[in-house]
């Protein structure tokens, strides 16, 4: 079912849809209700049924009845996150695109702020602050939204390089669809798509615009999602990691960028493995392997700077191939995790930032903090 806008609209919204039948509405009005009637027609939100189990088809069929904004693509058969965000990509006729996931939603206010810093600024890509959303409705700051602070303006990577190290998701990230097709950048398929797909968007860009207001409520812990599945899936992050390397080795001749990308790598190697929730014990140590191999493949030629206490005795670990001894770390630092004195969380009101900024190993390890110099 596609319904014909009338003229091109600025931004796609483009919205994968998998399973998410409790969560959907919430989604797509978060993002066309309450939408001034004078931005109505900058925006197309192209929603991608991707051969959804329940009843999240006949959902969006009757979401789109009588929106000519609202446009919808139908899969045969499911195609997981990154090709079902290419089928809507392909649908989409706005100036900028934004990827939302399904599961999520946008605080009231975010697609008029948008579209306000797209007109104004017109960058290739506009980076935007998110909260974690917590089952208990507990609101989180991620760990690397201070990076937001204090841009002005439009940049590039090379004037702000710790924006390498903002969540590298895609929904983070609006981005000109013309500039995404110079790239030639789409999103690949299995987990972890986001990796080769957000670093090539500002390593390349020649204009970086920062939104520093939350703009996404990021949900976790919902049943189902990949950050909450145990599943040998977590190994395809290694063959991400490799079209991003592979990318780099044709684009990138800055030595400082391959530096802080390596960090990074064995950073979220390091969360992935010592989550309990992703990868079954009886895989860690082969999880562990394949990061050491990787380690030694794409070190760079001068060394990198390794960060400081716990995190960087892994980094060592790492480098030696030692699992034993990253096994007997990782159970003694999760004891005395155990034994500190635990403070208890109050669920934050609506459209508040919790206080103490980032709480909790998922949020603060996904998107690690590593060094970063131009070198």
């Amino acid at each position: 079912m596609v319904n014909e806008p009338t003229r091109s609209p600025l931004l796609s919204i483009v919205v994968p849809v998998h399973g998410v039948e409790a969560y959907l509405y919430q989604c797509l009005e978060s993002v066309l209700g309450g939408l001034p009637a004078a931005e109505a027609d900058d925006v197309e939100l192209v929603a991608v049924d991707d051969a959804s189990p329940d009843r999240c088809g006949e959902m969006l069929r009757s979401y789109a009845a009588g929106r000519p904004r609202v446009r919808v693509v139908e899969l045969t058969r499911n195609v997981g996150l990154g090709l079902a965000r290419n089928a809507g990509l392909e649908l989409a006729t706005g100036r900028y695109v934004w990827f939302v996931d399904s599961d999520d939603w946008l605080p009231p206010g975010s697609v008029p702020a948008v579209l306000d810093r797209l007109r104004r600024d017109e960058p290739d890509v506009l980076l935007l602050d998110h909260l974690r959303v917590h089952e208990n409705g507990r609101l989180e700051v991620d760990a690397s939204s201070h990076l937001l602070r204090g841009v002005a303006g439009c940049v590039r990577l090379a004037d702000r390089p710790e924006l390498l190290r903002v969540q590298h998701t895609a929904w983070n990230k609006v981005i000109r669809r013309a500039f995404l097709d110079e790239l030639g950048l789409r999103f690949h398929p299995g987990w972890y798509e986001d990796i080769p797909f957000s670093h090539p968007l500002l390593i390349a860009a020649e204009r970086i615009a920062v939104l520093d207001e939350v703009c996404y409520r990021y949900r976790q812990g919902r049943l189902g999602a990949i950050t909450s599945t145990r599943s040998r899936r977590h190994f395809e992050a290694f063959t991400q990691y490799e079209r991003l390397h592979e990318w780099v080795a044709r684009n990138v001749t800055q030595e400082w960028i391959r530096t802080d990308l390596f960090a990074l790598m064995v950073n979220h190697y390091l969360v992935v493995v010592g989550n309990e929730g992703r990868v079954h014990p009886r895989l860690r140590r082969a999880f562990f392997r394949r990061v050491a191999a990787h380690y030694r493949r794409y070190l760079p030629t001068g060394g990198y700077p390794r960060p400081d206490g716990v995190a960087g005795l892994k980094h060592r670990l790492v480098a030696r191939d030692s699992y034993l001894a990253y096994s007997m770390l990782r159970r003694a630092h999760r004891l005395a995790g155990r034994l500190r004195p635990a403070r208890a969380a109050e669920p934050a009101p609506a459209g508040a930032a919790p206080d103490g900024g980032p709480a909790g190993e998922p949020a603060a390890a996904e998107q690690p903090t590593a060094l970063v110099g131009r070198g």
